[in-house]
């Protein structure tokens, strides 16, 4: 009888690794299935955007407004993750998130352009606050050699769940009768994202130090390589949300294709997302400098977008393979928040501080290459834009992307 407890205590011991090992698969799981959900809201609505201004009949300036939302929530709402975490907890903000979105999303097909707009702002101001919240998360609930494969991971569901949804969104039009029903559909993501969350819950547990902490410090404002990380983040939203915003459409009016095509081309570009999600941020978080990662991805978006002025109908495929291999960038401009920074805390606060007004500058994008659309007729002006925006994000990837920290 003595020897039962001193017999228990070896299982118990073995017994711990294994629930943590189960526990930090579940919050991959949990992480993937949540980073899904965060692209859906835009590229659905881009893939029928058409149709849905023919229906609303809404003004091309309304179309512009609603293309620029979420970067404008990404701004805005980013902001107040913090302050949400810190009185919530990461976990529990996350999990809240996901019934807004999937509200959001739902709520914006059943009425007309009002309602439209208002579940859009409600589905994309719970995405920023999951854009900031769930790389905190990660890093803080996972050893630092695993944090890149997991932020990897992370970055190439993103890319998936807006891959899924721009190549699907049109299809299903056709067999549910109409735009409403194929976009409001992916509010079912939603829900399947919020069970698996709350399931992760009993993963390994973050510590909310990491955004808690209040202590005074030096002002990120102040630091030259913040700023340069922050604008280099900024200019590549600003190049991907003006892709799922508006690629469709460019390539209905500039190639000549249909809208499941130009649809299908959409989700082409952002599918390349996900092998470079996976490839990229562990090799470019092992290497000394990220600039050449940087440089390169944002000349391959740059020659991309070249083909489209000048050629969009010779080479379509070769241009939407180069966009979608510079749109990879997003997951090393993550992990460049990651390396330019020495602590968790600093972690937390340079990622808020490239979010909130990352996406406020990415905010311009979609709405001016919508305005400049409208006033000029063509592509012409707009696409010009963006090759500017390329370029100078290749002058900052080679700044953002050298060994120092903020």
């Amino acid at each position: 009888m003595t020897l039962s407890p001193q017999l228990d205590q070896p299982a118990r011991t073995r017994s711990a690794p294994a629930a943590s090992v189960a526990g930090g698969l579940a919050l991959v799981v949990g992480v993937m299935l949540a980073a899904a959900n965060l692209r859906p809201a835009v590229t659905s609505l881009a893939a029928v955007l058409s149709e849905v201004r023919d229906t609303l009949g809404v003004s091309a300036a309304w179309t512009s407004a609603v293309t620029a939302i979420p970067t404008l929530c990404f701004g805005l709402v980013g902001m107040l993750a913090p302050w949400f975490s810190r009185r919530y907890g990461a976990r529990a903000v996350i999990s809240g998130a996901l019934v807004l979105i999937t509200a959001g999303l739902a709520l914006r097909v059943v009425d007309g352009p009002l309602v439209l707009v208002a579940g859009t702002f409600l589905a994309c101001a719970a995405i920023a606050v999951c854009n900031v919240l769930i790389p905190v998360v990660v890093k803080d609930s996972f050893p630092a050699g695993k944090v890149g494969a997991v932020t990897g991971a992370y970055s190439a569901a993103l890319s998936a769940g807006g891959a899924v949804a721009a190549a699907f969104t049109a299809p299903l039009e056709e067999l549910v009768g109409g735009w409403r029903g194929a976009v409001g559909m992916w509010a079912l993501l939603g829900v399947l994202a919020l069970i698996c969350w709350r399931l992760a819950g009993r993963g390994p547990a973050p510590s909310e130090a990491v955004v808690a902490d209040s202590a005074p410090r030096r002002s990120l404002l102040r630091s030259p390589l913040a700023w340069a990380v922050t604008v280099f983040f900024g200019f590549q939203s600003l190049v991907a949300y003006t892709v799922m915003g508006w690629l469709p459409e460019i390539l209905r009016d500039t190639a000549g294709v249909s809208a499941t095509t130009a649809g299908q081309l959409l989700a082409i570009v952002m599918v390349l997302g996900v092998p470079v999600s996976m490839i990229v941020p562990p090799l470019a978080a092992r290497a000394r400098s990220q600039s050449a990662w940087a440089m390169s991805m944002a000349l391959s978006g740059f020659v991309g977008f070249a083909g489209l002025l000048f050629a969009p109908a010779t080479a379509t495929g070769l241009w939407i393979l180069l966009i979608g291999i510079g749109m990879g960038v997003f997951p090393l401009a993550l992990t460049l928040i990651t390396l330019r920074a020495r602590t968790g805390q600093e972690t937390a606060r340079l990622s808020a501080m490239a979010q909130s007004l990352g996406y406020l500058i990415a905010a311009v994008g979609p709405f001016a290459v919508g305005i400049l659309h409208g006033l000029t007729g063509g592509w012409t002006v707009p696409l010009t834009l963006v090759l500017v925006v390329l370029a100078a994000q290749i002058a900052l990837g080679h700044v953002a992307g050298r060994p120092r920290y903020v």
